[in-house]
């Protein structure tokens, strides 16, 4: 008898151990918001849900759990981040039954009418310096994650933490991303949890903040994603031409130096202030829409970063609104995309009704004249950037045109068109594409005159470049409806995928056979 139970045993300890490995993977990427509360002068709950409804914005991250703003957005279908403060973090980490309690408050009575999908237990306390928050925030994590799995939602509701670019000890270049040395096995241990439960890695990068500590005019231009000579990575020669790339992908690299390949990166934070005080660096308007409508166009693109090439890490902007309230320099209360009378401070292209951001550098196509004039004949041929543009501006047309509701499926890894994997060959076919998606007209083969029309056929292989004929009015119909259809639903949430319960249900079977073990 005790030997059945032995071999059964060792049975489910091999079958949890293969199963702990496995991660579905998402099915698409969002855009999310980040919602702080550190204010006197925000709108009611129930308004700001209707203006995230009016948006694409697909989830919303929440520092803590506020039931107004959670009721609010029940049954919208926008996900939900809620947090545990760092406050909450011992008594989470010691008492078990407070986790429980916690849960029960917090996410019982919402859920599921209310899409909660992430559970943050304290935001960036492994570089806080608090050695007993530090000490507690794996614990905490793990009782929270068994409260939730005693409530059957342990499949349903990730269990994670966000921490600022402070925890890598290197970033420079992506490819020497490491951890701090001192944060040693709780980092390990922490990653370890996070790699069994499929919780992504949360992270708050601020190009802003790389560019105010070197304030040069190139630096700018590499934080805004606009055209730059880009910046080598020595250690892997990979260019890279925008700073968020970079920072996400050190991260990438701390990761995978640790052995954590597997685990997703999410990005928690990440904005620019449109205004500061007179001796801050790089506040304003421009830089700020600059930054964020970029931003926005790039992860649209779905190009990835260098490290994870043809997807975009989901990405929480900060912030919904301005909080009049926070301590420290003026920026610090200037991030809002949103006024307190719920008017955009700025358009990015996040509202439904507008279908793209205008940014001051992105290569924009001239509107047509509000007075009436004869429709322009439509082209033929195939729109090609010209000789000698720089790998830059190809970058940033690229970003342009995917970001513009194009299907780039072809350039991304695996499409007919993906090689030769170059900036230039992937931006002309995509710069191709919106050209012959956009109407034909000459204007939409501009780019910044950085393109030209040609009547010589690009194809290659077995990549098909669309054109060449008059595209018949049908076809132009289908591509502007599959193209408004994309841009609606490219950044729309849908619910994480379904994490069964085996890991759970193999620990306790072991238990149980431990037990019986004993009984005999």
């Amino acid at each position: 008898m005790a030997a059945a139970i032995a071999k059964s045993s060792i049975f489910f300890f091999f079958l949890c151990i293969a199963l702990q490995s496995f991660c579905p993977s998402k099915a698409q990427s969002f855009i999310g918001i980040n919602y702080g509360q550190v204010a006197d002068n925000l709108p009611p709950p129930t308004a700001t849900a209707k203006l995230i409804q009016s948006t694409s914005i697909g989830k919303v991250r929440l520092y803590g759990s506020d039931p107004a703003i959670i009721k609010a957005l029940a049954n919208t279908g926008v996900g939900i981040v809620i947090g545990a403060g760092n406050g909450d973090i011992p008594a989470l980490g010691s008492d078990p039954n407070f986790a429980g309690q916690w849960v029960s408050t917090n996410v019982l009575p919402y859920y599921p009418a209310s899409n909660i999908s992430v559970v943050t237990v304290g935001n960036e306390v492994m570089t806080s310096g608090d050695q007993n928050l530090i000490s507690k925030i794996l614990p905490a994590m793990q009782n929270v994650q068994n409260a939730l799995n005693a409530a059957s939602l342990g499949g349903k509701i990730k269990v994670s933490t966000v921490h600022s670019m402070a925890v890598l000890a290197q970033s420079d270049p992506p490819s020497s991303g490491c951890f701090n040395p001192s944060f040693g096995d709780t980092m390990k241990a922490m990653l370890a949890f996070q790699r069994a439960t499929c919780s992504p890695f949360m992270i708050n990068p601020y190009p802003f903040f790389a560019y105010q500590s070197d304030p040069r005019a190139e630096t700018l231009a590499f934080c805004l994603f606009q055209p730059n000579a880009g910046r080598v990575d020595s250690g892997t020669g990979i260019k890279y031409m925008n700073m968020f790339d970079a920072q996400v992908d050190a991260v990438r690299s701390a990761l995978n130096g640790m052995g954590f390949k597997d685990i997703e990166i999410v990005v928690a934070e990440t904005g620019w202030p449109y205004k500061g005080d007179p001796n801050e660096v790089g506040p304003n308007v421009d830089n700020a829409k600059a930054y964020n409508g970029n931003l926005i166009n790039h992860l649209r693109s779905m190009v990835g970063t260098p490290l994870m090439p043809g997807k975009s890490v989901d990405t929480y902007i900060f912030a919904l609104y301005d909080e009049n309230l926070k301590p420290g320099p003026g920026s610090e209360r200037a991030f809002g995309l949103f006024g307190p009378n719920l008017a955009m401070t700025y358009d990015v292209g996040l509202s439904k009704s507008t279908q793209t951001p205008t940014t001051p550098t992105t290569p924009v196509t001239p509107t047509t004249p509000n007075t009436p004039v004869a429709p322009s004949p439509k082209l033929g041929g195939w729109c090609v950037p010209k000789p000698g543009v720089s790998d830059a501006q190809l970058q940033a047309n690229l970003d342009y045109a995917c970001g513009h509701g194009v299907d780039c499926s072809s350039i991304q890894p695996g499409g007919a068109c993906f090689e030769p994997n170059t900036v230039a060959s992937h931006a002309a076919f995509a710069m191709n594409l919106l050209y012959q998606t956009a109407g034909r007209n000459p204007w939409n083969c501009d780019f910044s005159q950085t393109a030209t029309l040609t009547s010589s056929n690009p194809s290659y292989n077995g990549c098909t470049y669309p054109g060449g004929g008059t595209l018949s009015g049908r076809l132009v119909e289908q591509e502007r409806e599959r193209e408004k259809s994309v841009h609606e639903n490219s950044l729309s949430s849908i619910a994480p995928p379904k994490r069964q319960y085996y890991v759970l249900t193999c620990v306790y079977a072991i238990v149980n056979v431990i037990f019986l073990l004993q009984s005999l």
